[in-house]
């Protein structure tokens, strides 16, 4: 009764807010959109958050057993976090939520959301390096080779034998915390496929409905996507990422010929259809609470390791 309590007040907000008229010209975008294609692009996008389900299923097998829907209903909620909470706040979801259904320990989990958010910054930079426009073709395959190359490089430094723990208590800790991520980025059978497979869909349906948005082709539009994507990215946000996500869409899209202003506008109207289906989604998984499999109360017994 509580969360539905609290999700009729925060979706009254939302309407009250979209109540005001300056938003009248977010709502002239989506006009020449249709049904059908409005639908196709929620549809997709929700793909996207199996496929990135699918990586924690891999990532997770031993204590997942097989439960792919708990692992859909913290992908969900987690997401719908880190769009709403500032300053990556929301990021905690995660190793707490596997803590809570799957008695992951947190500090595991948040080695592997690490190495996640290293993997997604990863294929967003070569993308990025790939259809930026206006980039030369020299620093172009630059970019790509030495993204490429620490992607390679990182997991084998992280594997190599060290004498960290013999070092002071400060080295040690940090050893501790290699030996962590160690183990995060061996884990995962098939990580860099499902990491390549959600962005290549996530960046083509945004890239779709932006253009849509802008009335131009795809071609244009989806550096624009990957702009704006590469923008959300960063270590720090504002709330619910407002601001970097439009101008990292907008810069991209200046070199399209397309003006700052339509860029912004567009850009404003495809992270708010972002940040709806992730608020909507995050409740919808938030009313179906996932059976722990911690022997005790979960929120106060101990993560197993």
């Amino acid at each position: 009764m509580k969360k539905a309590f609290s999700i009729i007040v925060t979706l009254a907000l939302l309407a009250w807010l979209a109540s005001d008229s300056r938003w009248k010209m977010v709502g002239d975008a989506f006009a020449s959109i249709t049904p059908g294609a409005f639908a196709a692009v929620t549809l997709s996008l929700f793909v996207t958050y199996v496929l990135r389900a699918l990586r924690v299923c891999d990532e997770f097998r031993d204590e997942v057993n097989g439960r792919f829907g708990a692992c859909l209903r913290v992908i969900l909620i987690h997401n719908a976090m880190i769009n709403v909470v500032p300053f990556r706040g929301g990021e905690t979801a995660f190793p707490l939520l596997l803590r809570q259904v799957f008695g992951i320990s947190m500090v595991r989990a948040g080695a592997s959301l690490l190495w996640f958010r290293l993997q997604d910054a990863f294929v967003v930079g070569v993308l990025a390096c790939l259809v930026w426009p206006g980039l030369h073709p020299a620093l172009r395959a630059a970019g790509i080779a030495g993204l490429i190359a620490v992607a390679w490089y990182l997991p084998r430094w992280a594997r190599a034998p060290h004498d960290w723990a013999h070092r002071g208590s400060i080295v040690s800790k940090l050893g501790q915390l290699r030996d962590i991520f160690t183990e995060a980025t061996g884990r995962s059978r098939y990580g860099w496929w499902w990491t390549v497979a959600n962005w290549t869909l996530k960046l083509a349906v945004q890239g779709w409905l932006l253009a849509m948005l802008l009335g131009t082709s795809f071609q244009t539009a989806f550096p624009g996507a990957v702009g704006a994507e590469a923008a959300a990215i960063l270590p720090v946000q504002g709330v619910a990422g407002f601001g970097t996500y439009e101008a990292g869409a907008a810069a991209a899209l200046l070199y399209s010929g397309i003006p700052m202003k339509d860029g912004l506008q567009a850009a404003l109207a495809l992270h708010l259809f972002i940040l709806c289906s992730a608020v909507a989604t995050g409740a919808i998984a938030w009313l179906f609470p996932s059976k722990s499999t911690l022997p005790e109360n979960p929120a106060t017994g101990p993560a197993r390791k």
